[in-house]
């Protein structure tokens, strides 16, 4: 099972408190049976907002999704190119330095 995101977190843990307080305050409940009524209501509720939040997109899948983009200096920085390797021009020919 993935771990949780820092935004589900927050979100689920803002939705128990904000849920929790508002039914405590409207239903005007001081029994035991109620409050714990009201408690496992507040922690489904967070726990259904902090399911619905979107996951990250994996940026391997967006790189992966554009297949026509152009180099930048950072790509080959990234991959560990050799600085001094030969370059190729556009049409696939090497290029003489």
């Amino acid at each position: 099972m993935p771990r949780p995101t820092a935004a589900q977190l927050a979100y689920g843990s803002a939705t128990i408190v904000c849920s929790t307080l508002a039914m405590l305050l409207l239903s005007g409940t001081s029994t035991g049976i109620g409050v714990a009524v009201i408690g496992v209501a507040a922690l489904g509720l967070g726990l259904l907002v902090a399911m619905t939040v979107p996951l990250p997109r994996k940026a391997r899948a967006t790189r992966a999704a554009t297949p026509h983009r152009h180099r930048t200096t950072d790509d080959t920085a990234t991959r560990g190119e050799v600085s001094g390797a030969r370059a190729t021009s556009p049409v696939g020919e090497t290029a003489r330095h």
